[in-house]
């Protein structure tokens, strides 16, 4: 099984899982309670994701009001696998609303959570902790300047940004490259067949930052997962994206239902499930570190560790990648192959350098000497 294949997480030393345990769904309370499990339902599943060698997990002070914090910290403790586990957790969202400072990405806030946070997972340090959002007001400065206290104070290994935009993750990497401070090891954002977008910027910035891409949503919210079809009322199927408070129907378009079934065509050439083919093709473009999965069931989570059990023939990416693919808008278009060939080098012939060739070599401190 593909857990006990550990690959770098970013310009890093860390070594993670290829599949992350997402755990926004331990617990009952707060935000995400209308999925949650209780303790006798996530309990199995931590401990499948554990002993089949998964070692990367992650979760958020937000997460089902901490609760899913309190239940990781005790299925540790039960498990005594601690050193063992990549343990990330992630800070922004508030936790008291009647505290203008409990929330956010400020100095306070930070200090605050990961404190909380090490309390309810019962540790004395984080191996990645990572800023939830982008709050649109702190300097990047003072995050940079608190991730680099926590490292020296022992409380975190690394640090890593979620949910923000490019730039923000490049002027982040470059500050804290110019002025020796820890460096971001792990960008995580939304990444699917139905989700593209960090294409255009961010999958490339981590390319040049050595920021590790961790995908959540592999699956686009369950879309992918193979259990809904379009009918006259849109979208027909059980699970989070019908009934009361789901995604309307309207979200889905006409492209996505095609991919939904190429993504069934390939599925079934395969002998695979549409879920596994779905997370195999995010956990094996280029950029991604680690797809970050979730289960309701020991179960289901079983399936989806098979994920990267088969390789994905080149024809049958090729024909995912032209069913999700999203045209490039506004001045991206001019950053195209096709494009920049027409534009920069129209008619021009462009080949690899001929055998044995040896570029000209300048000595800058003799400027005589060609």
């Amino acid at each position: 099984m593909s857990l006990d294949q550990y690959y770098l997480l970013g310009r890093s030393g860390l070594r993670v899982s290829r599949l992350a345990l997402g755990t926004m769904n331990f617990g009952v309370d707060g935000f995400h309670a209308a999925y949650g499990k209780s303790e006798e339902e996530a309990r199995p599943i931590f401990r499948k994701y554990v002993e089949e060698g998964g070692n990367f997990v992650d979760t958020a002070d937000f997460y089902t009001a901490g609760e899913s914090e309190r239940l990781l910290g005790k299925f540790i403790a039960e498990t005594g696998n601690r050193d063992r586990l990549v343990l990330t957790s992630k800070f922004t969202n508030s936790v008291d609303p009647g505290d203008p400072n409990a929330g956010g990405n400020g100095r306070k806030h930070m200090i605050r959570s990961v404190e909380a946070s090490l309390r309810r997972l019962g540790t004395d340090y984080l191996d990645l902790f990572l800023l939830h959002t982008w709050d649109r007001i702190t300097p990047v400065e003072e995050v940079l300047r608190t991730f680099d206290d926590l490292v020296r104070a022992g409380k975190i290994r690394y640090a890593g940004l979620s949910d923000v935009p490019a730039w923000y993750a490049s002027r982040a990497q470059t500050l804290a490259d110019a002025h020796s401070l820890p460096p971001m090891i792990s960008l995580q954002l939304p990444y699917s067949l139905v989700e593209r977008t960090i294409e255009t910027e961010h999958v490339p910035a981590g390319l040049e930052l050595g920021l590790g891409i961790t995908a959540w949503s592999p699956l686009g919210s369950g879309f992918l997962s193979g259990k809904y079809r379009s009918s006259s009322n849109g979208l027909s199927g059980e699970g989070r994206l019908t009934g009361e408070g789901a995604v309307a129907a309207g979200t889905w378009t006409a492209q996505q239902w095609e991919l939904l079934k190429t993504l069934e065509t390939v599925a079934d050439e395969l002998n695979v499930a549409m879920a596994q083919v779905a997370i195999n093709w995010v956990a094996t473009q280029p950029g991604i570190a680690s797809a970050i999965v979730g289960a309701s069931s020991a179960e289901q989570l079983d399936a989806t560790m098979h994920a990267l059990d088969f390789t994905l023939p080149a024809d049958l990416r090729d024909a995912l990648d032209r069913a999700s693919e999203v045209p490039p808008a506004g001045p991206y278009r001019m950053f195209t192959p096709d494009y920049q060939s027409w534009l920069i080098n129209p008619g021009a012939k462009v080949g690899d350098k001929p055998e044995g060739y040896r570029p000209v070599v300048r000595n800058w401190a003799s400027p005589k000497q060609a």
